[in-house]
């Protein structure tokens, strides 16, 4: 017999003992957060935990859970089990493939509790044997499923072409990003398999608060290293073009990895032309924030098929102040879809989604003009990887009114826009 996709009641609230051990706490009820604000769940909102998925404990961080009787939210500060000692905070980093509804809900212990990591925290509670989280599955792509990852063959097949290739840089590079930190896109590289990363610059036009590969001192920790050379067409399309031409699938430039890959459109284009002239299988896509239009043409000239345009807000004020560029606004990124469009390629969002930023009525307005006037393609939800409190202070992010519901929000785009799709991964390209 199966076991259930959704829960018959809303599970208990899960928390952490000081020592770091996860227990349930029946007397009170999974609570979320969306925005600032404290939400109960509904059983619709509730899945199983993805296999894949991480348990965190959020340290210098309380929860909060709902009394089942009163239907108020209540914060947890001590251990029912250990008086005097303190109970952490838990949440759920999932799975790819899976978005949040609501995020973990808790308080800060001190005003000197430090930033998260960079990484997302979703609602996790406790029922009949099992974790459930409040997200859904939002895309049915099975390529990062944790079946697909043996890590003696990977290391098996990473150290073989390691040493067969030992003069392109780049190879080396994604080598150390398969070994040391387990990347699931190097790793595709190695295992020719769906999309293949091309990192390429290591500088950047912005300074966004969340980035990943570089953070300045006392901040949160950056969860990847960033590339210190920026390879030659050569290398970019001996990578590539065998990729392409094993796999059909996609290549990517901009990756966690590096800065902005639009600062390295000479590369870039000289690498395409390069691998066109060998392959013309799968698709070649640009991963980017899309602040320099001008490069955005030079690369569709040259044979780019697709890009993927990052983007936490469609509101210039809120953009602006997550991405703190250095020569670009929401302008140039709009002309950059333009372009894109009008030489008949496909563009993508990578939407940063976040409970009770992406669904407050301003945003969800903003974001609903942008795809009317401009027609991406695709949307990926992506959770943002980032501590909500700095998030949400950072942006000084003032609600417009009570948040949709992610789900609702979600549905309400389809709606809209019928013929825009969603998913979670870049899709593949042409099979030529």
């Amino acid at each position: 017999m199966s076991r259930p996709s959704r829960p018959h009641k809303i599970p208990s609230l899960v928390y952490a003992d000081a020592a770091g051990r996860v227990k349930d706490l029946p007397d009170l009820l999974l609570a979320g957060r969306s925005g600032r604000d404290f939400k109960l769940p509904t059983l619709e909102t509730l899945i199983p935990l993805p296999a894949g998925s991480e348990l965190f404990v959020l340290p210098d961080r309380h929860p909060v859970g709902f009394d089942p009787v009163s239907g108020e939210p209540l914060l947890l500060e001590e251990d029912p089990e250990q008086p005097g000692a303190p109970a952490q905070a838990v949440a759920a980093f999932m799975a790819p493939a899976h978005t949040s509804i609501l995020w973990a809900a808790y308080r800060k212990a001190n005003d000197q509790a430090p930033a998260l990591p960079l990484f997302a925290y979703t609602a996790v509670g406790w029922h009949r044997g099992r974790f459930w989280v409040c997200a859904w599955r939002s895309d049915s792509d099975r390529r990062q499923e944790p079946n697909r990852y043996r890590p003696q063959e990977i290391a098996r097949q990473t150290r073989r072409r390691l040493a067969a290739r030992p003069n392109n840089r780049l190879i080396q590079h994604l080598g150390k990003c398969s070994l040391t930190y387990g990347c699931p896109a190097a790793v595709n590289y190695f295992m020719d398999r769906w999309e293949a990363p091309l990192p390429t610059s290591p500088s950047c036009n912005a300074r966004c608060l969340g980035c990943i590969s570089l953070q300045p001192s006392g901040c949160c920790p950056s969860t990847q290293e960033r590339i210190a050379f920026v390879p030659t067409p050569a290398e970019i399309a001996e990578i590539a073009t065998s990729h392409l031409e094993k796999t059909g699938h996609v290549v990517s430039f901009g990756q966690g990895c590096e800065g902005e890959p639009l600062l390295q459109a000479a590369v870039i284009a000289e690498a395409i032309t390069s691998i066109r002239r060998r392959t013309r299988r799968g698709r070649i896509n640009c991963n980017t924030n899309a602040g320099r239009p001008e490069a955005v043409e030079r690369l569709s000239a040259a044979g780019l098929d697709a890009i993927r345009i990052s983007l936490n807000s469609a509101q210039e004020r809120y953009h602006q102040r997550y991405y703190r560029p250095l020569d670009f606004n929401l302008t140039q990124v709009k002309e950059s879809i333009d372009l894109m469009k009008r030489d008949g390629k496909f563009v993508s969002l990578n939407y940063f989604v976040l409970p009770g930023f992406s669904d407050d009525p301003a945003e969800f307005s903003a974001l609903c003009e942008l795809i009317a006037r401009h027609r991406p393609d695709f949307i990926q939800l992506r959770n943002l990887n980032m501590d909500m409190d700095w998030y949400l202070d950072a942006l000084d992010f003032q609600p417009t009114g009570p948040a949709m519901g992610i789900a609702a929000w979600h549905r309400a785009l389809r709606q809209k826009f019928p013929d825009l799709e969603f998913g979670y991964f870049n899709p593949p390209g042409k099979q030529e």
